[in-house]
Formats: structure tokens, C-alpha cells, sequence
């Protein structure tokens, strides 16, 4: 489960703490679509708790709606907040930070019941009556994510905010209740949860239930001026696309006698191991993945990749730390993403786009807004040509602020496919580093392969699917030898 969240003030946020219808193989001739941004600082969520304090998000959806799960514009919208680490936390107080109020924090469930009270004290402090949990509202275990979505009625969200093993699980049962879906990324760790997601999103729709994917990037007004810029024709045509996120690494340590315990996997392997987070790669990169997609406006039909650990080492975990992929798009262009956790080493965290006139950069650290279009191809402060308005909320808060007037004006919200399709494109690349070889789309929409077959039934005792040698040792990726697709 995850850790922390952040917030800048804007209008009225005060805090400090932490589908498109799309083919399913994009050609040529007509490439998937995902054009579901509406309107749409710089603390990073994971903070939250550690800093006392919260962030700022935001926007819109599509699909077809029969009939609405909706809050009248007078009611009270509640949540409950399904893991109540760092991300899930932060995302409550953006979802209480919304401008029009009416939100409420209703029901927690957690397996780790001293995280749960944490979090509630440090929401409780930040937002006094904002915070209505009873004790007969919070919920520990495995059952507890049905039992805090069972107080909710329709109009309410349930906020999915665990590590990614169990997101579908989660999402599923909301939407089969009727409730309105908040989920964090990565979405599911392999192509089997996803597909599970993607068949949840049927009745979702059938229901007109609102799901917000946590891919907040999308709601910046700054980079949504840019893209419209783009098709206008501001850059020519985009032939390249660079996105980047090279940073310090966390390796994880020898976990000695709990290394085999389900729960405790649960609490250590949020990014270490495959099966609970995605790993490393996925669960930070996914952002700037998407941005690619949403630049071109289109899914990659392959991606070539290759990586590697450092020498001699110390690392239990399964990540490598090297992570380049090359995307292609049906029309030719080069999306090149890349990953880096290493120390003593330059950092970069930016997506940069090329086209046929000039250069743009798209986003900056930490997912801010950093938006501009160059004169030509150098990146540089003095060659800048255009700018557009800084947002006036992170893209977390326009993300809540969006979907909050969506349920309360009935307004088509749904992002669920967009966002899992986002997560095939980031586990393409996954596979494609660990493996060693060229992967299709279609070769990720077909795979069913999960690391983890017994979801519906996890317990404290059940054997966890994956395990540690004697030294503490996970298996790593090797290409050749590796299966995830």
C-alpha cells in the first residue's frame, strides 16, 4: 500500500503534509483515441504524511451514460478511503479541497490498522468537521475494502488508493454496487487485472458510474493550451517524443524471516516486488508514458527495451535499475522513455517533444506544470517563444475539482479504459526490458498472464507468489528466461 502526498495553496488549498472508443489495436489508418481532457506546485503526494500536509488536483471523462450516479448539487458527497498510505491520504485532502465543498471523508479500510489512525489524525487536524469517521467505520483485513464500500450510497466515492495487486478486485466491487470509482496507478501489476478492469468498465458504463484514474497529469489547462497548439500545427508534425525520470535509487534489503510472508510483502514490496506494485519502473514512469499517448493521441503499436543493475549489486529486490524503451507509434514516431534509479548520477524528470518546426517541453519535476514552446529544436530558458498561464491548481486538485462537478452535475466522467490503456502501454515496456524482446500491442491485449491467481481469496496466511532465496534474494528479470506477457 502507498505512502504520502503533497500540496501547494492556489485557491483555497491550505496544506503541507503528502473511453474512448478505441480499437484494441491501433493501425495506421485509425489510431486508438483518447481525447478526454477537459480545464484543467509542485510537492510531490508521497509527502503528505511526512510533512503534515496535502496537495491539489482535477478533470473531465467520457463515455456513454444511461442514467447517473450522481450527488444532488445541495448533498454531501462521501468517501471512503480504501488504503490509507501516502497517495491515498493525499488524495482525500485534494478531494476535501475541492472549492464547492460538500465533501466528507465517511469510511477507512486498511490492513494495517496503526496506518489508518495515523491517517486519520493528520486528515481529522487538517480538516476538523471535514473528517466524519466513526469507529464503526473503520475497517482492517483482507473484507475490509467491502465493508467501508457498503456505507457508501450513490453519489459517494470509493477512493482505490492501495498498491496495485488488488485495484480490480476493489474497483469491481464498487462499480457492482453501484458506487462512484477514485483509483490510483498503476492499475493493476500485469495484463490480467487489467483486462479484469476493462470487463468491470462494461457495467461501469452500462451505469453511468464516474471513475477518475489517477493519471492527474492530464488535467493541466497549461498542458492541454500546448496540445492544442500542437494540433493546430504550432510544431509541424511531432516525429519524437522524450520522456525521462533518472533519480536516486532505494534498494530494498535481506527482509530475513518475513521475506515470505504474505502481509509483510504487502508493507515491504510496494515497489520492489512485481506482483504488489508493478515495481518501480511502472508505478513512477506511467505518467509520462501516458503524456506520450495523450501527445499523440494514440497507443504505440510496439516498444523495443533493454536495462540492467548496477555492478555487485545489493538490491533483494526484483527491479532492475535501468529501464530504456522506444515506443512506436503507426505513423512512425519515436516515443523514448526512460527510467534510472542510480546514485551519484544526473537527474532528469521531464517530457520533451520534437516536431518538424520546433522543440516543446511538456512537463517538469514532479509532474509540474513546466510548459513551453521553443523557437527551434534547443531546449533552453533563452530560446523560449511561448508560455502559457500557469495553472492555477496543481493537476491533483483539478483532477478532484472536475470529477466532483461531474457527479454533482451528471456530467459523463469516466476514465477507467483510457487510464488502463495507459498501463498496457507502461507494462509493454516493462516486458520489453525484462525480456529482451520486441513487444506488440496485440501481444499485450491478448496476454491474460497475472503474477498472482488467488486475489479473490488472499488472507494473513496465504503463501505469498513469489519468494526470497536463502539469502533474502528475489528473482530478478533475466531476458531469455523471463515470462510476464
Amino acid at each position: 500500500m502507498p505512502m504520502l502526498p503533497c500540496r501547494l495553496d492556489g485557491h483555497g488549498l491550505r496544506v503541507t503534509l503528502a473511453d474512448m472508443n478505441a480499437s484494441p489495436i491501433p493501425s495506421s489508418a485509425q489510431a486508438s483515441r483518447m481525447s478526454d481532457t477537459s480545464p484543467a506546485s509542485k510537492l510531490n503526494r508521497r509527502q503528505f504524511l511526512r510533512r503534515g500536509g496535502l496537495l491539489t488536483a482535477g478533470v473531465s471523462a467520457l463515455g456513454a451514460v444511461p442514467f447517473g450516479v450522481f450527488a444532488a448539487p445541495e448533498s454531501t458527497i462521501r468517501l471512503a478511503l480504501i488504503g490509507c498510505g501516502g497517495r491515498g491520504t493525499g488524495a482525500v485532502g485534494d478531494a476535501l479541497s475541492v472549492p464547492e465543498g460538500g465533501v466528507k471523508l465517511h469510511a477507512m479500510a486498511d490492513l494495517d490498522g496503526d496506518r489508518m489512525e495515523q491517517a486519520h489524525e493528520v486528515l481529522k487536524k487538517k480538516f476538523g468537521d471535514q473528517v466524519e469517521v466513526s469507529a464503526a467505520n473503520k475497517f482492517i483485513g483482507f473484507e475490509a475494502y467491502r465493508q467501508a464500500i457498503d456505507t457508501l450510497k450513490p453519489g459517494d466515492v470509493a477512493m482505490c488508493t492501495t498498491r496495485a495487486y488488488i485495484r480490480p478486485v476493489h474497483v469491481e466491487y464498487a462499480i457492482r454496487k453501484g458506487i462512484n470509482v477514485f483509483m490510483e496507478k498503476p492499475f493493476a501489476p500485469d495484463p490480467g487485472g487489467l483486462h479484469r478492469l476493462l470487463r468491470a468498465d462494461e457495467e461501469a458504463r452500462k451505469k453511468g458510474i464516474k471513475i477518475a484514474a489517477g493519471l492527474q497529469c492530464r488535467h493541466s489547462p497549461a498542458r492541454q493550451a500546448l496540445l492544442q497548439k500542437i494540433r493546430e500545427g504550432a510544431m509541424g508534425d511531432v516525429t519524437l517524443i522524450r520522456a525521462n525520470r533518472l533519480e536516486r535509487t532505494g534498494w530494498l534489503e535481506d527482509q530475513g524471516a518475513n521475506a515470505n510472508k504474505l502481509t509483510s510483502q504487502l508493507r515491504f514490496g510496494r515497489i520492489h516486488l512485481f506482483w504488489v506494485g508493478s515495481g518501480h519502473m511502472v508505478d513512477n514512469l506511467i505518467h509520462q508514458i501516458d503524456e506520450c499517448c495523450w501527445i499523440k493521441d494514440a497507443w504505440p503499436v510496439e516498444v523495443r527495451g533493454f536495462g540492467g543493475r548496477v555492478p555487485d549489486s545489493k538490491d533483494c529486490g526484483q527491479n532492475i535499475d535501468v529501464y530504456s524503451m522506444e515506443y512506436t507509434f503507426a505513423d512512425g514516431t519515436k516515443a523514448f522513455c526512460g527510467f534510472r534509479r542510480m546514485n551519484h548520477t544526473q537527474s532528469d524528470f521531464a517530457t520533451y517533444i520534437h516536431g518538424t518546426k520546433c522543440a516543446a517541453q511538456f512537463s517538469g519535476q514532479t509532474h509540474a506544470a513546466t510548459v513551453h514552446l521553443f523557437k527551434d529544436q534547443r531546449i533552453n530558458r533563452g530560446n523560449v517563444a511561448w508560455t502559457p498561464p500557469k495553472d492555477q491548481y496543481s493537476p491533483w486538485q483539478y483532477e478532484w475539482n472536475n470529477f466532483i462537478e461531474s457527479i454533482r452535475k451528471d456530467r459523463p466522467h469516466n476514465e477507467l479504459k483510457r487510464g488502463v490503456y495507459s498501463d498496457f502501454a507502461s507494462l509493454m515496456g516493462r516486458a520489453a526490458c525484462h525480456t529482451g524482446q520486441t513487444v506488440t500491442w496485440e501481444e499485450i491485449m491478448k496476454s491474460n498472464f497475472q503474477f498472482c491467481n488467488n486475489l479473490d481469496s488472499l488472507a494473513d496466511n496465504s503463501p505469498p507468489p513469489v519468494k526470497a532465496d536463502a539469502h533474502g534474494q528475489f528473482q530478478v528479470p533475466v531476458p531469455g528466461q523471463w515470462q510476464e506477457i
